[in-house]
């Protein structure tokens, strides 16, 4: 850092029941950002709606002995999530303390969430007909409470500019990551990525993560027909087949699956292909050959475009993630050579 130069002041906003981690990973992560002279290109401040003890969702408080006043000197302000539902998760609008303290913030000032602080911004009007993401749990509830914002629960992050948005806990770390990669380039944030002992860049967003993306109805008429579909997933199903499941012609059939389930029996079928694939890349050893023709998929070219369509992953990556191993299978290692 040149002599004289101030230090970017990052500022993070907690509330009760603040999520430990996400107070810490953004001192650890801007904390160890540094100069080619191992100077501190960060300077941190810790701020809450009142000086003193913050409730977390933790056994644990913690001591804030910074008030708002601090949000005023903030090149950057942070908010975190809180575990503690107010106003602008059960309401849509922004409690008063908040919207004061949110008042002595310089305008210019870049602004930050991580998981559910998106609702602090949704309520305070900075994200209306800007993008933005959440921690998937609360997607619903997000678009209920601000169906201005243009909500995007598959990414990690969103940046608008002025205005960043992180999912849940751990895609703070993205966040932060990608905010310093702005601001100093990729070297210094690559330094403190490795450091912290964290990928740079992480391939996906939260779809990956999501269990259960499909819910069934409790009854229907084509229950049986899918119930049947998901024992023999492997074999290469059509429409005919499971209309006939339930002695009904294609149409009657497609009808009343879309009335049932919301979507079309082939949009059903590939996602049902899709879990097992991930059960199988999750639970076994199974090489990418055998997972596609347990799946159903046919052919590796299409599980993986399936796959990359629907989770933004490679299933390499995708297992890598999830059992931890960095192995790659000599099928897809082909389909990567290839471009494909």
């Amino acid at each position: 850092m040149s002599e004289g130069a101030s230090r970017h002041r990052v500022a993070v906003l907690v509330r009760d029941g603040l999520l430990p981690m996400e107070l810490g990973l953004v001192h650890q992560l801007f904390g160890q950002a540094a100069d080619a002279d191992g100077e501190a290109l960060y300077e941190l401040v810790t701020c809450a709606l009142v000086p003193g003890p913050v409730r977390t969702d933790a056994d644990f408080p913690i001591l804030v002995d910074h008030g708002p006043q601090a949000l005023a000197d903030a090149d950057t302000v942070i908010i975190p999530a809180s575990h503690e539902f107010d106003a602008t998760e059960t309401e849509g609008r922004l409690p008063e303390p908040l919207a004061d303290a949110l008042g002595r913030i310089r305008p210019g000032t870049r602004i930050a969430s991580i998981c559910t602080g998106a609702f602090v911004l949704a309520a305070a009007g900075m994200l209306d007909g800007r993008r933005a993401t959440t921690h998937w749990k609360s997607a619903e509830d997000f678009r209920r409470l601000y169906p201005a914002v243009r909500l995007d629960p598959d990414v990690l992050y969103t940046d608008e500019g002025d205005v960043l948005t992180s999912a849940g806990e751990a895609a703070g770390i993205d966040l932060c990551l990608h905010m310093i990669r702005s601001d100093h380039g990729a070297a210094i944030a690559n330094d403190v990525a490795r450091s912290t002992v964290v990928p740079p860049h992480r391939d996906g967003g939260q779809a990956q993560f999501i269990k259960t993306p499909v819910p069934e109805p409790e009854s229907s008429s084509t229950g049986s027909a899918r119930a049947w579909a998901l024992k023999n997933i492997h074999l290469q199903l059509n429409l005919s087949d499971l209309a006939s499941r339930e002695s009904m012609s294609t149409r009657t059939f497609t009808r009343r699956f879309r009335e049932e389930v919301g979507i079309s029996p082939g949009q059903w079928l590939i996602q049902q292909r899709i879990e097992r694939a991930r059960q199988l890349l999750e639970d076994t050893d199974m090489p990418v050959e055998q997972v596609t023709e347990n799946a159903g998929f046919g052919t590796t070219a299409s599980l993986r475009q399936h796959f990359q369509s629907a989770l933004g992953v490679s299933p390499s990556a995708y297992r890598n993630t999830f059992r931890g191993t960095s192995v790659v299978e000599d099928g897809e290692a082909e389909l990567q050579g290839a471009g494909t």
